[in-house]
């Protein structure tokens, strides 16, 4: 099992600036844990080194009774990468490294594109989709090779509300087939809407963690406090 991951007093200091600190974070299995804080405060950091692809330098990461991942693992970008290619290919590409035969790869992109509405576009050009199309591509690329963790990192920053809320839906949907989430967002609202528990990042550290409803009904560090004030375009007050 990969689950609790845990990361223990883990540091990154790229040129001796501090992004974060000592940081202290368990994670369960199940649900949609979103992360949020200021800009530059670390989030995509996290998660890349949950996903591998920044090394702990400082501190440790370790992975429920193994000590290291055993289970699949997917990530997705703001921008996400999409090849020169066909709607189909791109959402085929996580799957060939799997030993699947070409027909079960095939199979497996369209039955993921249907879920998130592109099997009409299977045969187009994977560049001519509009942004949200792009991520909800992503998003099908990284469901088909059913991932235990599914990391997104501010997945629908600058795309449309209809285009979010398309994006929110097949979040949900990788949830109930079983994967966890971890996510970057910046929307409070997109936070309150998807999250079942808050990680809130400030000062190079997690200055809470709590189930959703609870962090935003009365957050308990004064950053968080602060953050949620300052983000909402109306002010709000928090029962002492």
């Amino acid at each position: 099992m990969m689950f609790p991951i845990r990361l223990e007093q883990v540091a990154f200091r790229p040129d001796g600036r501090r992004v974060l600190d000592n940081l202290d974070l368990t994670l369960s299995g199940e649900g949609i844990s979103i992360v949020l804080g200021p800009n530059g405060v670390g989030k995509t950091v996290l998660l890349k080194m949950i996903a591998g692809l920044q090394a702990v330098t400082e501190g440790r990461l370790l992975w429920g009774d193994n000590g290291h991942p055993v289970e699949r693992i997917a990530m997705v970008f703001q921008q996400p990468m999409i090849l020169r290619s066909t709607v189909l290919d791109n959402a085929a590409l996580g799957l060939r490294p799997l030993g699947l035969s070409r027909r079960a790869c095939e199979a497996r992109a369209r039955e993921m594109l249907e879920r998130v509405g592109l099997n009409h576009r299977a045969g187009h050009s994977a560049r001519l989709l509009s942004g949200g199309e792009k991520q909800r591509l992503a998003l099908a690329r990284a469901w088909a090779v059913q991932p235990r963790l599914l990391l997104l990192d501010e997945p629908t920053a600058n795309l449309d509300p209809s285009a979010v809320e398309a994006v929110e839906t097949i979040v949900r949907g990788i949830r109930t087939d079983g994967a966890k989430v971890l996510m970057t967002t910046h929307n409070l609202g997109q936070a309150t809407r998807l999250a079942d528990d808050i990680v809130f990042l400030a000062d190079g550290r997690v200055q809470e963690h709590a189930p959703a409803r609870q962090f935003f009904a009365r957050p308990e560090s004064p950053a968080a406090r602060h953050f949620i004030q300052a983000e909402l375009p109306w002010r709000i007050r928090f029962d002492e």
